[in-house]
């Protein structure tokens, strides 16, 4: 069974998160304290964390950034829930290695397809664990979770990790906004394919030079070329 960390200080709102998850057959954790939620994390190593930007004992981002930072926990994926739908604070959830994010009051509906996409996704990877592609001067272990640039590990969310995955196996082929959105992050519904174009310019700056190698189509979208 599926585990999900719920991190949210709202009772209400956690209480629901976990009445629909668990109809959906996930076990759910749930806590209202940021630094309650990190410990939790690393104990109980879920598989999927909800995480809300603002919470006592410490922030979302904090929360998000420290998890990252952690060979045990650097690769959960992390969809952020937030009231606040500034531009600003979507990009600063990326930053801190979020791999999505969702604005409150958020359809029920949509999160869990959302969550849903997030697992399939995680399902597909553990069949190419053995994996490792090279172009160019990057390397990516798929069993590892790693990226190295010439040798330096190279330090990536999931999200960024799967990104450059997907146009590294696709190398040489222009891959629109809508079909990453798809592949992806698994929506097959309409996305916002800003949230491709952050994750791409993220990538590229954490690639250095190596990040030229990702190159845009304008009006179309992206590839990976040497």
């Amino acid at each position: 069974m599926k585990k999900v960390l719920v991190i949210e200080d709202e009772r209400d709102l956690a209480e629901l998160l976990a009445y629909n998850l668990e109809k959906e057959g996930y076990q759910v954790l749930i806590t209202g304290n940021g630094l309650e939620g990190l410990e939790t994390a690393r104990r109980e190593l879920p598989d999927l964390i909800l995480l809300d930007l603002m919470l006592p004992g410490m922030m979302g981002t904090e929360v998000c950034s420290s998890l990252r930072h952690s060979d045990k926990t650097r690769a959960i994926p992390v969809l952020m829930l937030t009231a606040r739908g500034d531009e600003i604070d979507r990009v600063v959830g990326f930053e801190m290695g979020a791999d999505d994010y969702i604005v409150k009051p958020f359809s029920m509906r949509e999160l869990m397809l959302r969550i849903r996409a997030i697992m399939r996704r995680s399902n597909q990877e553990g069949g190419n664990s053995e994996r490792q592609i090279s172009t160019g001067p990057v390397t990516i272990d798929c069993g590892s979770h790693r990226v190295t640039v010439d040798g330096t590990e190279v330090e990536l969310t999931s999200t960024e990790f799967k990104l450059l995955l997907y146009l590294a196996e696709h190398n040489g082929r222009v891959m629109k906004r809508e079909l990453l959105l798809q592949d992806v992050w698994g929506y097959n519904f309409v996305g916002d394919t800003r949230t491709v174009d952050t994750h791409v310019t993220r990538l590229r700056n954490k690639l250095g030079e190596a990040g030229d190698m990702i190159k845009t189509v304008r009006g179309f979208g992206y590839k990976l070329e040497e």
